[in-house]
């Protein structure tokens, strides 16, 4: 199998200020991206004047608001800012779509209508649920989270969902069932992956965890954000949320789970092991092959140069919920 190696969008200096050499070789480097479409995704978000564009992603963002959520008697508060809600819906990684950050438009081909989720595998109580059951089977809450990417970037998001360990409690996993696979919706016509890929990707978009990871209290599916109905950018209609692993292990777009005895083969950790590890936890102390992973830069609007460095925690900050799954 080919290895897929793209580029973090951001490609930035580790210090806080950019040196002049630094600085002249990077736009060397957006110059040379413009063919392929790459360089859209450095762009600075939410420009001064309103264009067609920047409407129609105003438009896929207004989605039926969501009733009888209840906040989070825990997670209802992190210590920095949440991200505004235009920002997080146009810096989206979807690599079902493409390979850059502004996929919001592609995204908007995910057909949802008449959506189901498979649950299967080694369970007592297997089930298909559509949206309709999983809200009325399942209380809603907002949780806010920190995101963090693994390319060094991060958000802070107030998703919509439930925990999956009531999911769990409904289905009711075997003693032998020890790990979950989660797959995305895939269709080749639609989800034309990023374009410039050479060989055969592993398609669908697969994800997995222990069913001890699965079973925290933190593990959330997600079926809104910002008190709305998840939009398509961001996963619709149904999405993983890991907060103390990086972002590629929330799986979008879901339509089966299944419980299984051996760990399965994921995405990326099946294209490149090296960069993309199973377990995927944030971890300031391990730098990824090709940069620090010790700060992250936080989205916020302007140029990306211009985001606040902040320092990277050990579980994205959710040490004390996870840290006694791994020893």
């Amino acid at each position: 199998m080919t290895l897929i190696r793209v580029p973090p969008s951001w490609k930035i200096s580790e210090n806080q200020s950019t040196p002049e050499t630094v600085y002249y070789n990077r736009r060397r480097f957006l110059k040379s991206l413009i063919g392929t479409g790459i360089a859209a995704s450095l762009i600075p978000l939410s420009g001064c004047q309103k264009s067609s564009s920047q409407t129609a992603l105003e438009n896929s963002l207004q989605l039926p608001k969501l009733s009888k959520i209840q906040p989070s008697p825990v997670f209802n508060q992190v210590d920095r800012p949440i991200t505004k809600e235009i920002l997080a819906g146009q810096y989206n990684n979807f690599y079902e779509f493409g390979g850059t950050k502004n996929i919001w438009l592609k995204a908007q081909k995910l057909p949802i209508e008449n959506w189901k989720v498979e649950v299967m595998g080694l369970v007592k109580n297997p089930q298909t649920y559509d949206l309709d059951d999983l809200k009325r089977k399942f209380p809603l809450e907002e949780r806010i989270y920190r995101f963090r990417c693994v390319e060094a970037w991060s958000m802070v998001l107030p998703w919509v969902g439930f925990p999956m360990k009531a999911l769990m409690q409904a289905v009711e996993p075997t003693s032998q069932a020890k790990f979950v696979r989660f797959t995305s919706f895939y269709d080749p016509e639609i989800t034309t992956g990023p374009g410039f890929h050479l060989g055969t990707l592993p398609w669908p978009y697969q994800e997995g965890l222990r069913i001890e990871e699965m079973a925290n209290e933190l593990a959330f599916f997600a079926l809104g954000i910002y008190g709305h109905d998840l939009p398509k950018q961001h996963g619709a209609p149904l999405r993983m949320v890991i907060p103390w692993k990086y972002g590629f292990k929330g799986a979008k777009s879901l339509v089966k789970i299944e419980f299984m005895a051996e760990k399965p083969a994921t995405y990326w950790n099946t294209i490149d092991p090296n960069e993309y590890d199973f377990e995927a936890n944030v971890n300031p102390d391990k730098p990824h092959p090709r940069w620090s992973q010790a700060t992250e830069k936080f989205i916020s609007q302007g140029p990306g140069l211009s985001w606040d460095i902040k320092e990277t925690l050990p579980y994205n900050g959710y040490g004390d919920y996870v840290a006694n799954l791994y020893g």
